[in-house]
């Protein structure tokens, strides 16, 4: 059996869960999630302890037991505390504009780049003189938030050499000596 899928998914007071007909409902003071859980798989509701029961041991179903369980956790905790991603733009004139849902980001190319981000995401932008300029987004969903953050980082990631590019907050980048390392051996 699943480690995962076997443990309780225990939620807070002031959300509330509701499964019918195959979709999971998950209210919280945040927002509202919800997840389609595969026919066959049971889930049952105990005050503030949720568990998640599979039909049979067949190899996609103990796969899935412990992912709906994962994602049942992520909703409950998305929808009472929320998500936060903090993002780092490092280089020379490198800056980052929250407009509403739009982003205006100046990363060294020869023109700037737009970026949309979807209605369920807020960005916030910290500029303090002496640092690097920092985009934090905010979001209840877990995946969706993930998967924005990876694109923003795709428009410029982070290079070997001397550092430059768009990071998370505490990544830390591998640095490469470069071609001057090597002159001067024999």
């Amino acid at each position: 059996m699943s480690r995962v899928g076997r443990s309780p998914v225990e939620f807070p007071k002031g959300v509330s869960m509701n499964f019918d007909k195959g979709v999971l409902t998950v209210k919280g003071p945040k927002g509202t999630l919800s997840q389609t859980i595969k026919e066959g798989f049971d889930l049952k509701i105990d005050g503030t302890v949720l568990t998640v029961h599979r039909p049979d041991d067949s190899k996609t179903n103990k796969s899935l037991h412990g992912l709906y369980s994962a994602l049942i956790k992520n909703m409950v905790k998305g929808v009472s505390t929320g998500y936060e991603v903090a993002m780092e733009f490092v280089g020379v004139g490198y800056k980052v504009e929250a407009k509403g849902q739009l982003l205006d980001l100046a990363l060294g190319y020869s023109h700037g780049t737009v970026f949309y981000l979807p209605k369920e995401i807020k960005a916030e932008v910290e500029v303090v003189k002496g640092q690097n300029p920092k985009l934090i987004l905010r979001g209840i969903d877990k995946q969706l938030i993930g998967q924005v953050a990876a694109k923003i980082r795709s428009i410029r990631p982070p290079e070997p050499y001397k550092g430059k590019g768009i990071r998370f907050v505490g990544e830390e980048v591998r640095r490469k000596a470069g071609k001057a390392s090597g002159k001067g051996k024999k």
